[in-house]
């Protein structure tokens, strides 16, 4: 398994929730946006020029060619990114506008709300560093909680193979998944 970091692409910390009134950003849930193959930067820009919250979760790899090596920042999920905003056609109809959009994940195009937990997951494992493999998703597993230090209340299915402990968040709506490792950590069932 290859270990990558993590990043979150952070465009302008001045925009947040500019789309959704200070009163209704509680009311606001995540969606996942599909873009075209190597759109997801320009589509995020795109978003926030038009004052959309978007987040665009990114690892940074080593690349290496004959005459130089570069850091490259690449998309966690490829062809994906995600936005908050209020459920409602007002809201969606300028994301489906956005060049690169090929639409909302979820029900005949209508987009159905990411649970705040599964992207506040994904945030809390780029903030802190934590060194992580992409993995396949998963259905079935037993959901567990981490108890105690930086990931406090993480929640993600617990894994055993080969004396290897890992933990799972998943991202059910796109069916992607990232894996860390939990020695170290104390979970506990949900």
């Amino acid at each position: 398994m290859t270990q990558i970091s993590g990043a979150m692409l952070n465009l302008d910390p001045q925009i947040r929730y500019a789309a959704v009134p200070a009163d209704l950003s509680a009311e606001a849930s995540w969606f996942a946006i599909q873009t075209r193959p190597r759109h997801e930067k320009k589509v995020a820009l795109s978003l926030q020029e038009k004052e959309i919250e978007a987040f665009l979760p990114l690892f940074s790899s080593i690349h290496c060619w004959s005459d130089r090596r570069r850091v490259i920042h690449a998309p966690l999920f490829p062809s994906y990114l995600f936005v908050k905003i209020l459920d409602s056609q007002d809201m969606r109809v300028p994301i489906l506008r956005t060049t690169g959009v090929l639409g909302i994940v979820g029900n005949r195009g209508v987009g159905a709300a990411i649970p705040e937990e599964q992207i506040r997951a994904v945030q809390a494992i780029l903030q802190e560093g934590i060194p992580f493999t992409s993995f396949p998703f998963l259905d079935a597993g037993q959901r567990v909680r981490i108890r105690g230090g930086s990931l406090d209340g993480l929640q993600g299915i617990f894994l055993s193979r080969n004396g290897d402990e890992s933990l799972v968040v998943s991202v059910e709506i796109i069916r992607r998944s990232l894996s860390i490792q939990v020695a170290g950590y104390r979970v506990e069932p949900i």
